[in-house]
């Protein structure tokens, strides 16, 4: 069996201001009906995979089980990184969690964040690649490319090692249009798609070998971690001195080992709107348009409203992309939206929130947004979902009105418990120990108004939680 080991830790910024660090582009249904994190957990879910291991971060950790809930699967594991250090540190986590339970097993490090068609073309080509690992090679899969891309890294293939499989001669970082060019002539050259497959064992001894502090201050923090729920929750002071790298630097390019199965079938990164572009279904000027999105002589532009309320409209535009949100709208041409970090850098230099909070607010009880927020007063929309709980709680700055508007909820306020049904209304005096819950079938919906000297949400005393939050 191969454990699929999915990454899901990154921030996203380059599809900014629909990916943020508050719910990443992976979690996001961004060219279809699943999220991309949904969309890789399937792909891995035939025979001959196992449960896969999921590595994110603590701020996600319920939003990947609610995720994959929803697709009908159940992870073999969940780890927690206190914060993300690029892949290298969470790729020899997964390796050394694996090794405890089988040394020589199968690993497959996956980013969840990609989209892939051809999902029986790319197990095909894991398949390909199992004897190669089997023997203790690092197998990693190289796109076969059909233009002079700039935005990825590359990898030259040499000779036939197994069937499908071939020696990996070199990395090659981005290169310029130039070197790209130059690069795609050559069929041995492939993008570099940062998928590997090894035993957990192989890959241990090339980090020992090649990247020991990395191995050796991850395999402090792991082994001191704890159970938390579900979760394994790695020791944050001992991770606080693992060295931040990518797999590619730490090891990858060091080591003699490492061996690329071509592929061929339809792949993206989604590392930017552009790439967004392409994966979208266009109108016959080539038009990627979202539902409340119009395009008036526009040619090869993107125009997403990402809000039922907001229309968005594009006139005479060429090569053009749009992002249109409650909070904050994105306009760049075609060709520089690699370039949208660098407007996410700004955003968070002048201190505005919305370069890294959406305005849903995602919890594991289900999610809330602030509809207005003025002096000594908020008014929030809260949805809750079947069979979930908010915390037992109270507040020291500010009271609460709860109306419910669909559903139904059963309230806690001091010793009083009570069901309130849809447009039915209570009181939380400032200081009054209290909980909402849904007992229903169907999810729940109020609105909460809050009046106070102080709104942030630190003001929360937590008495009981059933998600065992601090």
């Amino acid at each position: 069996m191969i454990t699929p080991v999915l990454l899901c830790g990154g921030s996203g910024t380059r599809l900014w201001p629909l990916s943020r660090k508050s719910y990443p582009k992976q979690f996001t249904e961004l060219v279809g009906a699943e999220s991309l994190f949904q969309a890789s957990a399937r792909r891995f879910a035939s025979d001959g995979f196992a449960a896969p291991l999921v590595v994110t971060g603590d701020a996600f950790r319920f939003i990947v089980t609610k995720q994959l809930d929803g697709i009908g699967l159940t992870a073999g594991g969940v780890l927690i990184e206190p914060d993300g250090r690029n892949t290298a540190p969470a790729a020899i986590a997964a390796a050394l969690h694996i090794a405890a339970q089988d040394p020589d097993g199968l690993m497959l490090l996956a980013p969840s964040d990609h989209a892939m068609e051809d999902t029986e073309g790319f197990v095909r080509a894991i398949e390909l690649g199992r004897a190669a690992a089997l023997d203790g090679r690092i197998v990693t899969f190289g796109i076969q490319p059909d233009r002079p891309e700039t935005g990825y890294g590359w990898l030259e293939a040499g000779e036939v090692t197994h069937e499908g499989v071939k020696a990996l001669n070199r990395f090659l970082e981005k290169p310029d249009l130039g070197a790209a060019t130059e690069l795609l002539a050559d069929s041995n050259n492939l993008w570099n798609a940062g998928i590997f497959l090894a035993r957990a064992s192989t890959l241990i001894e090339a980090f020992k070998t090649h990247a020991p502090r990395i191995h050796d201050t991850v395999a402090a923090a792991l082994g001191a971690s704890r159970k938390d729920l579900d979760f394994i929750r790695i020791d944050e002071a001992l991770w606080a001195g693992v060295p931040e790298d990518s797999i590619d630097f730490a090891v990858m390019e060091k080591a003699d080992n490492v061996s690329v199965v071509p592929y061929d079938g339809p792949w993206t990164d989604l590392g930017s709107w552009q790439a967004v572009w392409s994966e979208t279904v266009k109108d016959s000027h080539g038009n990627g348009l979202s539902l409340g999105a119009t395009a008036i002589d526009c040619e090869n532009s993107l125009l997403r409203s990402e809000d039922e309320g907001i229309e968005l409209v594009g006139i005479g535009l060429r090569n053009m992309v749009a992002i249109a949100m409650k909070d904050a709208v994105m306009v760049a041409d075609m060709s520089d939206s690699q370039n949208v970090k660098t407007a996410v850098s700004a955003l968070k230099k002048k201190g505005a929130s919305q370069a890294v909070q959406l305005p849903v607010d995602h919890r594991p009880w289900g999610w809330y947004e602030t509809l207005i927020l003025s002096d000594r007063f908020q008014v929030k929309r809260i949805h809750v979902h079947p069979g979930a709980a908010l915390s037992l709680q109270s507040h020291v700055h500010r009271s609460e009105h709860w109306i419910v508007v669909s559903g139904t909820a059963k309230v806690t306020v001091d010793d009083d418990v009570k069901l309130l049904t849809e447009n039915q209304s209570v009181y939380i005096p400032l200081g009054a120990v209290h909980r909402m819950e849904n007992p229903g079938k169907v999810p729940m919906v109020l609105i909460e108004v809050q009046t106070g000297a102080y709104l942030g949400e630190d003001d929360i005393i937590r008495y009981e939680d059933v998600y065992a939050r601090g």
